[in-house]
Protein backbone atom coordinates (compact mmCIF):
# COMPACT_ATOMS: atom_id res chain seq x y z
CA UNK A 1 0.00 0.00 0.00
CA UNK A 2 1.46 3.15 -1.10
CA UNK A 3 0.65 6.54 1.31
CA UNK A 4 0.53 9.76 -0.61
CA UNK A 5 1.70 12.35 1.37
CA UNK A 6 -0.04 16.23 0.69
CA UNK A 7 2.38 18.73 1.29
CA UNK A 8 2.10 21.24 4.36
CA UNK A 9 0.38 24.43 2.97
CA UNK A 10 -0.68 27.12 4.81
CA UNK A 11 -4.39 27.05 3.81
CA UNK A 12 -4.51 23.35 4.88
CA UNK A 13 -3.32 23.51 8.18
CA UNK A 14 -3.79 27.46 8.91
CA UNK A 15 -6.91 28.34 6.96
CA UNK A 16 -8.65 31.63 8.79
CA UNK A 17 -4.52 32.49 8.67
CA UNK A 18 -4.83 32.15 5.15
CA UNK A 19 -8.97 33.48 4.36
CA UNK A 20 -7.46 37.20 6.19
CA UNK A 21 -4.52 37.58 4.88
CA UNK A 22 -5.44 36.77 1.05
CA UNK A 23 -5.83 39.86 -1.12
CA UNK A 24 -9.96 39.65 -1.07
CA UNK A 25 -9.97 39.63 2.73
CA UNK A 26 -8.98 43.44 2.65
CA UNK A 27 -12.10 44.61 4.64
CA UNK A 28 -11.97 41.81 7.45
CA UNK A 29 -8.17 42.53 8.05
CA UNK A 30 -8.86 46.42 8.54
CA UNK A 31 -11.93 45.10 10.87
CA UNK A 32 -9.26 42.86 12.96
CA UNK A 33 -6.79 45.52 12.96
CA UNK A 34 -9.45 48.29 14.62
CA UNK A 35 -10.54 45.71 16.64
CA UNK A 36 -7.76 44.74 18.67
CA UNK A 37 -6.78 49.17 18.89
CA UNK A 38 -10.33 49.87 20.41
CA UNK A 39 -10.28 46.77 22.89
CA UNK A 40 -6.98 47.91 23.63
CA UNK A 41 -8.25 50.97 23.93
CA UNK A 42 -11.58 50.10 26.11
CA UNK A 43 -8.87 48.58 28.51
CA UNK A 44 -7.09 51.99 28.83
CA UNK A 45 -10.33 53.37 29.45
CA UNK A 46 -10.97 51.53 32.17
CA UNK A 47 -7.82 51.48 34.05
CA UNK A 48 -7.63 55.22 33.90
CA UNK A 49 -11.40 55.08 35.52
CA UNK A 50 -10.19 53.01 38.58
CA UNK A 51 -6.99 55.54 38.29
CA UNK A 52 -9.79 58.27 38.49
CA UNK A 53 -11.78 57.04 41.17
CA UNK A 54 -8.57 56.43 43.34
CA UNK A 55 -7.71 59.85 43.20
CA UNK A 56 -10.65 61.37 43.99
CA UNK A 57 -11.42 58.79 47.17
CA UNK A 58 -8.19 59.75 48.91
CA UNK A 59 -7.99 56.57 49.92
CA UNK A 60 -6.21 52.83 48.79
CA UNK A 61 -3.37 52.15 47.44
CA UNK A 62 -1.73 54.32 44.32
CA UNK A 63 -2.35 52.65 41.08
CA UNK A 64 -0.71 53.49 37.92
CA UNK A 65 -1.88 56.14 35.55
CA UNK A 66 -2.14 54.53 32.08
CA UNK A 67 -0.72 56.71 29.83
CA UNK A 68 -1.88 55.58 26.46
CA UNK A 69 -5.37 57.74 27.61
CA UNK A 70 -3.58 60.94 26.26
CA UNK A 71 -4.95 59.54 23.11
CA UNK A 72 -7.92 61.37 23.81
CA UNK A 73 -6.37 64.83 24.53
CA UNK A 74 -5.62 66.21 20.88
CA UNK A 75 -5.96 69.84 20.88
CA UNK A 76 -3.33 69.42 24.32
CA UNK A 77 -0.71 67.98 21.86
CA UNK A 78 -0.94 70.13 19.14
CA UNK A 79 -0.31 72.75 22.04
CA UNK A 80 2.71 70.54 23.11
CA UNK A 81 4.04 69.86 19.37
CA UNK A 82 3.77 74.05 18.98
CA UNK A 83 6.22 74.17 22.30
CA UNK A 84 8.61 71.40 20.90
CA UNK A 85 9.16 73.09 17.85
CA UNK A 86 9.33 76.29 19.55
CA UNK A 87 11.70 75.53 22.73
CA UNK A 88 12.86 71.93 21.95
CA UNK A 89 11.34 70.62 25.06
CA UNK A 90 8.76 67.42 24.99
CA UNK A 91 5.98 67.19 26.86
CA UNK A 92 6.36 66.03 30.58
CA UNK A 93 2.50 65.68 31.30
CA UNK A 94 1.36 64.14 28.76
CA UNK A 95 4.27 62.72 26.77
CA UNK A 96 2.21 60.12 25.07
CA UNK A 97 -0.28 62.24 23.76
CA UNK A 98 2.17 64.41 22.11
CA UNK A 99 3.64 61.13 20.59
CA UNK A 100 0.65 59.74 19.44
CA UNK A 101 0.17 62.86 17.57
CA UNK A 102 3.47 62.60 15.81
CA UNK A 103 2.82 59.17 15.02
CA UNK A 104 -0.60 60.02 13.45
CA UNK A 105 0.94 63.18 11.34
CA UNK A 106 3.99 60.81 10.16
CA UNK A 107 1.30 58.36 8.73
CA UNK A 108 -0.91 60.91 7.36
CA UNK A 109 2.14 62.63 5.18
CA UNK A 110 3.41 59.58 4.73
CA UNK A 111 0.99 56.62 4.60
CA UNK A 112 -2.28 58.37 3.78
CA UNK A 113 -4.93 58.42 6.25
CA UNK A 114 -3.87 55.07 7.76
CA UNK A 115 -4.28 56.21 11.81
CA UNK A 116 -8.05 56.86 10.55
CA UNK A 117 -8.51 53.68 8.66
CA UNK A 118 -6.72 51.34 10.56
CA UNK A 119 -6.20 52.17 14.20
CA UNK A 120 -8.54 55.26 15.30
CA UNK A 121 -11.17 53.50 17.67
CA UNK A 122 -14.01 56.11 16.36
CA UNK A 123 -13.30 54.97 13.02
CA UNK A 124 -13.91 51.40 14.27
CA UNK A 125 -17.33 52.19 15.75
CA UNK A 126 -17.76 54.41 12.74
CA UNK A 127 -17.21 51.12 10.60
CA UNK A 128 -19.60 48.89 12.78
CA UNK A 129 -22.23 51.35 12.83
CA UNK A 130 -22.04 51.54 9.04
CA UNK A 131 -22.47 47.89 9.08
CA UNK A 132 -25.40 47.51 11.22
CA UNK A 133 -26.81 50.92 8.83
CA UNK A 134 -26.50 48.19 5.51
CA UNK A 135 -27.68 45.74 7.36
CA UNK A 136 -31.37 47.56 8.64
CA UNK A 137 -31.33 48.76 5.19
CA UNK A 138 -31.68 52.69 6.91
CA UNK A 139 -28.07 53.73 5.55
CA UNK A 140 -27.98 56.55 3.23
CA UNK A 141 -26.26 55.61 0.05
CA UNK A 142 -25.20 58.64 -1.66
CA UNK A 143 -25.75 62.29 0.07
CA UNK A 144 -26.57 65.10 -2.30
CA UNK A 145 -24.04 67.06 -3.23
CA UNK A 146 -25.30 70.23 -2.57
CA UNK A 147 -25.33 69.20 1.18
CA UNK A 148 -22.00 66.95 1.40
CA UNK A 149 -19.65 70.12 0.17
CA UNK A 150 -21.65 72.44 3.45
CA UNK A 151 -20.77 69.18 5.84
CA UNK A 152 -17.31 68.54 4.40
CA UNK A 153 -16.55 71.78 5.19
CA UNK A 154 -17.06 71.56 8.98
CA UNK A 155 -14.52 70.03 10.23
CA UNK A 156 -11.85 72.12 7.99
CA UNK A 157 -13.75 75.36 9.70
CA UNK A 158 -12.80 73.22 13.28
CA UNK A 159 -9.63 72.62 12.06
CA UNK A 160 -8.76 76.19 11.22
CA UNK A 161 -10.32 77.65 14.36
CA UNK A 162 -7.80 75.54 16.50
CA UNK A 163 -5.04 76.30 13.72
CA UNK A 164 -5.89 79.90 14.44
CA UNK A 165 -6.06 80.26 18.01
CA UNK A 166 -2.99 77.65 19.09
CA UNK A 167 0.02 77.82 16.50
CA UNK A 168 -1.46 81.46 14.97
CA UNK A 169 -2.10 83.13 18.41
CA UNK A 170 -0.24 81.25 21.10
CA UNK A 171 3.31 82.46 22.02
CA UNK A 172 5.85 80.09 23.45
CA UNK A 173 5.52 82.04 26.78
CA UNK A 174 1.49 81.38 26.53
CA UNK A 175 2.07 78.00 25.82
CA UNK A 176 4.33 77.01 28.05
CA UNK A 177 1.62 78.89 30.76
CA UNK A 178 -0.76 76.67 29.92
CA UNK A 179 1.32 73.60 30.22
CA UNK A 180 1.87 73.81 34.07
CA UNK A 181 -1.69 74.85 34.39
CA UNK A 182 -3.95 72.99 36.91
CA UNK A 183 -6.29 72.78 33.71
CA UNK A 184 -3.64 70.92 31.80
CA UNK A 185 -2.82 68.28 34.88
CA UNK A 186 -6.51 67.32 34.75
CA UNK A 187 -7.70 67.68 31.35
CA UNK A 188 -7.70 63.92 31.11
CA UNK A 189 -10.30 63.88 34.52
CA UNK A 190 -12.24 66.83 32.69
CA UNK A 191 -12.40 64.60 29.37
CA UNK A 192 -13.38 61.38 31.47
CA UNK A 193 -16.14 63.89 33.74
CA UNK A 194 -17.75 65.40 30.76
CA UNK A 195 -18.31 60.85 29.47
CA UNK A 196 -19.54 60.13 32.99
CA UNK A 197 -21.72 63.22 33.59
CA UNK A 198 -22.48 64.82 30.25
CA UNK A 199 -24.75 68.27 30.56
CA UNK A 200 -28.27 67.96 28.54
CA UNK A 201 -27.15 69.43 25.54
CA UNK A 202 -24.02 67.49 25.52
CA UNK A 203 -25.91 63.83 25.99
CA UNK A 204 -28.15 64.90 23.78
CA UNK A 205 -26.13 66.10 20.80
CA UNK A 206 -23.65 62.74 21.95
CA UNK A 207 -27.22 60.60 21.48
CA UNK A 208 -27.82 62.37 17.80
CA UNK A 209 -24.48 61.67 16.25
CA UNK A 210 -24.58 57.49 18.05
CA UNK A 211 -28.30 57.77 16.37
CA UNK A 212 -27.14 59.25 12.69
CA UNK A 213 -24.00 57.60 12.48
CA UNK A 214 -26.44 54.02 11.74
CA UNK A 215 -27.96 56.49 8.97
CA UNK A 216 -24.98 58.87 7.54
CA UNK A 217 -22.17 56.78 6.66
CA UNK A 218 -19.33 57.99 8.89
CA UNK A 219 -20.71 60.89 9.73
CA UNK A 220 -17.98 62.30 12.74
CA UNK A 221 -15.37 60.91 10.35
CA UNK A 222 -16.68 62.78 7.11
CA UNK A 223 -17.86 65.78 8.28
CA UNK A 224 -16.67 66.76 12.10
CA UNK A 225 -13.33 65.24 13.10
CA UNK A 226 -10.58 68.15 13.00
CA UNK A 227 -8.24 65.52 13.51
CA UNK A 228 -9.08 63.45 10.50
CA UNK A 229 -9.14 67.14 8.58
CA UNK A 230 -5.64 67.39 9.49
CA UNK A 231 -4.16 64.51 8.46
CA UNK A 232 -6.54 64.92 4.99
CA UNK A 233 -4.45 67.71 4.29
CA UNK A 234 -1.30 65.65 4.92
CA UNK A 235 -2.17 62.71 3.09
CA UNK A 236 -2.48 64.43 -0.89
CA UNK A 237 1.36 64.06 -0.24
CA UNK A 238 1.61 60.84 0.76
CA UNK A 239 3.30 58.48 -1.99
CA UNK A 240 0.83 55.82 -2.05
CA UNK A 241 -2.31 56.43 -3.90
CA UNK A 242 -4.56 54.12 -5.71
CA UNK A 243 -3.94 54.20 -9.54
CA UNK A 244 -7.09 53.46 -12.19
CA UNK A 245 -6.88 52.13 -15.66
CA UNK A 246 -9.60 54.07 -17.53
CA UNK A 247 -9.28 51.31 -20.52
CA UNK A 248 -9.86 48.22 -18.29
CA UNK A 249 -12.85 49.82 -15.92
CA UNK A 250 -16.39 49.00 -16.62
CA UNK A 251 -17.73 51.70 -14.89
CA UNK A 252 -19.47 48.88 -12.44
CA UNK A 253 -18.61 51.52 -9.07
CA UNK A 254 -18.36 48.68 -7.04
CA UNK A 255 -15.91 50.52 -5.69
CA UNK A 256 -17.71 53.50 -4.62
CA UNK A 257 -20.29 51.58 -2.93
CA UNK A 258 -18.02 50.09 -0.57
CA UNK A 259 -15.61 53.21 0.04
CA UNK A 260 -16.38 54.71 3.63
CA UNK A 261 -15.61 58.48 2.73
CA UNK A 262 -18.15 58.00 -0.64
CA UNK A 263 -15.34 59.32 -3.03
CA UNK A 264 -16.17 59.50 -6.73
CA UNK A 265 -13.56 56.53 -7.97
CA UNK A 266 -14.28 56.23 -11.18
CA UNK A 267 -14.37 60.52 -11.86
CA UNK A 268 -10.55 59.84 -12.41
CA UNK A 269 -7.62 58.03 -12.90
CA UNK A 270 -5.70 58.56 -9.58
CA UNK A 271 -7.07 58.54 -5.69
CA UNK A 272 -5.47 61.34 -4.23
CA UNK A 273 -8.55 62.37 -2.53
CA UNK A 274 -8.07 63.78 1.20
CA UNK A 275 -10.62 62.07 2.14
CA UNK A 276 -9.31 58.63 1.52
CA UNK A 277 -8.39 56.67 4.74
CA UNK A 278 -6.63 54.29 3.06
CA UNK A 279 -8.86 51.12 4.25
CA UNK A 280 -8.12 49.79 0.24
CA UNK A 281 -11.63 48.38 0.53
CA UNK A 282 -12.27 49.20 -3.19
CA UNK A 283 -9.24 47.22 -4.70
CA UNK A 284 -10.71 43.18 -3.64
CA UNK A 285 -14.20 44.48 -4.93
CA UNK A 286 -13.09 45.29 -8.70
CA UNK A 287 -14.32 42.95 -11.03
CA UNK A 288 -11.20 43.26 -13.12
CA UNK A 289 -8.37 42.85 -12.39
CA UNK A 290 -5.48 44.93 -12.12
CA UNK A 291 -7.84 47.98 -12.67
CA UNK A 292 -7.29 49.64 -9.80
CA UNK A 293 -4.19 48.91 -7.67
CA UNK A 294 -2.04 50.85 -4.86
CA UNK A 295 1.11 52.39 -6.27
CA UNK A 296 3.72 54.33 -5.51
CA UNK A 297 5.38 57.07 -7.58
CA UNK A 298 6.17 56.38 -11.24
CA UNK A 299 2.95 53.82 -10.96
CA UNK A 300 4.92 51.29 -9.02
CA UNK A 301 2.66 48.78 -8.22
CA UNK A 302 2.80 47.40 -4.46
CA UNK A 303 0.83 44.76 -2.77
CA UNK A 304 -1.99 46.23 -0.75
CA UNK A 305 -1.24 44.37 2.54
CA UNK A 306 1.94 46.46 2.41
CA UNK A 307 0.28 49.64 3.20
CA UNK A 308 -1.10 48.48 6.49
CA UNK A 309 1.89 46.46 7.59
CA UNK A 310 3.23 50.14 7.33
CA UNK A 311 0.85 52.02 9.18
CA UNK A 312 0.48 49.40 12.63
CA UNK A 313 4.15 48.65 12.46
CA UNK A 314 5.34 52.58 11.80
CA UNK A 315 2.49 53.40 14.81
CA UNK A 316 4.31 50.60 16.91
CA UNK A 317 7.86 51.53 16.07
CA UNK A 318 6.41 55.45 17.18
CA UNK A 319 5.42 54.12 20.53
CA UNK A 320 8.67 51.73 21.56
CA UNK A 321 10.85 54.47 20.38
CA UNK A 322 8.93 56.63 23.12
CA UNK A 323 8.94 54.13 25.84
CA UNK A 324 12.94 53.70 25.07
CA UNK A 325 13.56 57.38 25.56
CA UNK A 326 11.28 58.20 28.26
CA UNK A 327 8.37 59.82 26.30
CA UNK A 328 5.38 58.15 27.17
CA UNK A 329 5.08 57.88 30.75
CA UNK A 330 4.42 60.70 32.13
CA UNK A 331 6.69 62.30 34.80
CA UNK A 332 3.96 63.80 36.65
CA UNK A 333 3.63 61.25 39.87
CA UNK A 334 0.46 59.70 41.22
CA UNK A 335 0.06 61.73 44.41
CA UNK A 336 0.43 64.96 42.47
CA UNK A 337 -2.24 63.93 40.08
CA UNK A 338 -4.31 62.97 42.90
CA UNK A 339 -4.02 66.46 44.08
CA UNK A 340 -5.45 67.95 41.16
CA UNK A 341 -8.09 65.36 40.48
CA UNK A 342 -9.65 66.18 43.35
CA UNK A 343 -10.22 69.70 41.99
CA UNK A 344 -11.51 68.53 39.03
CA UNK A 345 -15.21 71.12 39.60
CA UNK A 346 -13.27 73.62 40.72
CA UNK A 347 -10.40 74.03 37.78
CA UNK A 348 -11.43 75.81 35.35
CA UNK A 349 -9.80 76.71 31.95
CA UNK A 350 -7.29 79.39 31.64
Amino acid sequence: MIFKIKPITTSVYFPMISSIFSPNKIARLRLISQTIFASFCMIVGLQFYYFYLWAISGSGPALQRPAAVEAFLPIGALVSLKRLILSGEYDTIHPAGLTIFLAALFLGLFLRKGFCGWICPIGFASNIAERIGKKLHILIRHIPLWINLPLLSIKYILLGFFAWLILWKMNLQELTAFHFSPYNMISDAKMLHFFLEPSMLAGSIMLGLVALSFIVKNIWCRYLCPYGGLLGLLAIFSPFQIKRDHLICIDCKKCEAVCPASIKITAGNTVRHCECIGCLECLPVCPQQQCLQLTLPRKISVAPLVLPALIIGSFLVFWLLARLTGHWQSQVQPETFRHFYQQVLSIGHP
